[in-house]
């Protein structure tokens, strides 16, 4: 997160954004079908209070933040960890990271409320992450970890009522938990779901559920139209789509209809376009305004234009097609240009699908950070227009010109780009309007845009220095955005125009759920046949992996790598190879000084005892001699 509190002062304004920024949900606003809490609300909220008292009795001053994260932390020390563990019970116990979320949570809303104390609330909030991540890790039962700690749903009670239940992999993506997200088992349960090994439960689309043909190697049990709500699956048809999307308007804009008819490559596109708004409506309507982002309003900026675009060779096209209507041909020249200008969006529309790459996610994470940082320019840099410019109309009152309000525009632009005209201001108002200039040209070029350069700068270093986990919360992100799709039936646009018009009106209102649904199969099986029958081959080979790493008695994602080749051939202890590595390893759970005090704290004890027993031998050999 950018600091730029060091740049105003508002130090709090940058917590009061981050709470902002966390406080949205990705689950639909609307989901009714969500299953009740796997634990009571009120136990659950019981746990995260006892968690919450831990932290606040563990941290009670405030600290630096690397005393808490590193691994030696002589704060978050293991029976801390297992205090926290045990703040569940045994029946309870796995709620214990989901509770340490809503701590977070709860910390950072504190932060907000209490400026005077918003440090030490941080290293608290940080301290839930850490924990969280250590107990995930330190958990060797995959199959409980995954299935009851971070995928099992639960609620708390708030305002005398229970909220929406929510799984763990959830809650560290909408609070953007970095620490918790970048932990191994968390990485694995985004990885499964990624594949498909962990899939939504048909009964309850709220639960989520192993799938069960992971280890089958016949063919035909995995081409199943069901599997295209895997989100490998997914991402690769909205893949497909968006290069043919651009395959197609290249050919459009480098092809111009001269009579302004429509060709079928245009009629295809438009008919995409339409698909592709019919989408973003319905998320929309489905998920609420937390759906709304950067890339959604680009979206929806690049298909009004390509609206326009069609609406305007409508019109053309209602006029007489003779060659000498002028009308007719002014309005197809200005659809084209509506056309062509929307060319570097469908470029730049592609750096979205692109997020599954390590080098193009870390960077769209800088963009958006970048984009939401420029707000802060734009906020002030119209209050500083508007005082100009009203200072400006105000001079040209005086002069009685009413053609030079557009060179007034003009000349403020310039200086906003860097670009800064003097010349027309020598008779403007002299020598007011010079210098009302002058002042605005340096306000402008020399404070805000070194402002903004500062800001993304800062944003640049803050995501790059955090990249590789900056980059696993936006594959997570993407993840579930797919695997909690709100639709059972995945029709990706645009092929939703075939769920809308040939599915949902004709038949979805009078036609039983069941019979629907196998309808829905049917025409998802056709459209996506090409597809599966790859898949289906792919999951196949997975299968035989997935038996072979079972016989092994490994994981099923498990993966012989080079070094690994050999491993029956050695046995490092029986050739004393062990004994030596053992001598000669550092403890690096504990600091070096701690250990030299450690050592001396010995030294001296020994010494103690060494002194305590000469001191006990010298009067007995007193009373010998004198005997």
């Amino acid at each position: 997160m950018v600091q730029w509190g060091k740049f105003f002062g508002a130090s709090e304004e940058r917590t009061r954004h981050r709470w902002a920024e966390e406080a949205r949900r990705l689950l639909p606003a609307n989901n009714h079908d969500l299953p009740p809490s796997a634990i009571p609300a009120k136990e659950v909220t019981k746990v995260a209070l006892r968690l919450k008292y831990q932290i606040e009795q563990v941290i009670p001053i405030e600290l630096d933040e690397a005393k808490i994260t590193k691994a030696n932390s002589a704060i978050i020390t293991q029976k801390v960890v297992q205090t926290a563990k045990e703040a569940g019970g045994p029946d309870n116990k796995s709620c214990v990271v989901y509770c340490l979320l809503v701590c977070k949570r709860w910390f950072k809303k504190q932060a907000v409320l209490e400026l005077w104390d918003s440090d030490l609330h941080d290293v608290r909030a940080v301290a839930c992450e850490t924990i969280a991540k250590r107990i995930i890790e330190a958990e060797e039962d995959q199959s409980y970890l995954l299935n009851k700690v971070l995928l099992q749903r639960f609620s708390i009670y708030r305002n005398g009522e229970e909220t929406e239940p929510a799984n763990v992999v959830e809650r560290a993506v909408d609070l953007h938990a970095l620490t918790v997200v970048g932990s191994s088992g968390y990485q694995k349960a985004v990885k499964f779901l990624w594949r498909g090994w962990i899939v939504q439960d048909d009964k309850n689309a709220g639960n989520f559920i192993e799938y069960k043909h992971r280890q089958e190697s016949n063919y035909w049990l995995h081409y199943d139209a069901d599997r295209m709500r895997t989100p490998l699956y997914q991402n690769a048809v909205q893949i497909f789509m968006s290069v043919l999307y651009l395959v197609l308007y290249t050919q459009c804009v480098n092809t111009v209809n001269e009579d302004g008819d429509l060709d079928v490559i245009e009629g295809i596109l438009y008919v995409m376009t339409f698909g592709f708004i019919c989408d973003e409506i319905s998320k929309f309507w489905k998920v609420g305004r937390y759906y709304f982002s950067f890339w959604n309003a680009f979206n929806s900026a690049l298909y009004a234009l390509l609206t326009t675009s069609f609406v305007i060779r409508m019109v053309a096209l209602a006029h007489s097609p003779n060659s000498h209507d002028e009308e007719r041909r002014e309005l197809n020249k200005l659809g084209y240009h509506f056309f062509a200008f929307s060319a570097p969006m469908f470029w730049m529309r592609m750096l979205l699908y692109m997020d599954v790459f390590r080098f193009f996610g870390a960077m769209l994470v800088v963009l958006k950070v970048m984009m939401r940082e420029s707000l802060i320019f734009f906020a002030l840099l119209v209050v500083v227009c508007i005082g100009f410019l009203q200072s400006f109309i105000g001079l040209n009152q005086t002069e009685g010109n009413r053609e030079i309000t557009g060179f007034i525009f003009e000349a403020m632009i310039k200086a906003i780009l860097t670009s800064p005209e003097f010349e027309g201001f020598d008779d403007y108002a002299h020598p007011f309007g010079l210098i009302l200039y002058y002042i605005f040209s340096f306000i402008v070029m020399v404070i805000l845009l070194n402002i903004l350069i500062a800001l993304y700068n800062s944003a640049y270093e803050d995501i790059t220095d955090n990249a590789i986990d900056e980059y696993m919360a936006l594959f997570a992100e993407k993840t579930m955005r797919f695997a909690r799709a709100p639709d059972e039936n995945v029709f990706i646009a645009p092929f939703n125009l075939i769920e809308i018009f040939l599915l949902i009106l004709p038949f979805e209102w009078w036609m039983s759920d069941h019979a629907y649904e196998r309808l829905n199969h049917y025409v998802m099986t056709v459209i996506y046949s090409p597809l599966l029958l790859m898949t289906a081959l792919y999951e196949t080979l997975e299968a035989k992996r997935v038996r072979f790493n079972r016989k092994r008695g490994e994981e099923d994602d498990d993966t012989i790598e080079e070094w690994e080749q050999m491993d029956e051939d050695l046995d490092f202890e029986s050739e004393g190879w062990t004994k030596t590595v053992e001598q000669t390893k550092p403890n690096v759970e504990v600091d070096s000084d701690v250990l030299a005090i450690r050592e001396l704290q010995q030294e001296v004890q020994d010494l103690k005892t060494m002194i305590k027993r000469m001191g006990s031998v010298e009067p007995e050999s007193a009373a010998n001699g004198g005997s």
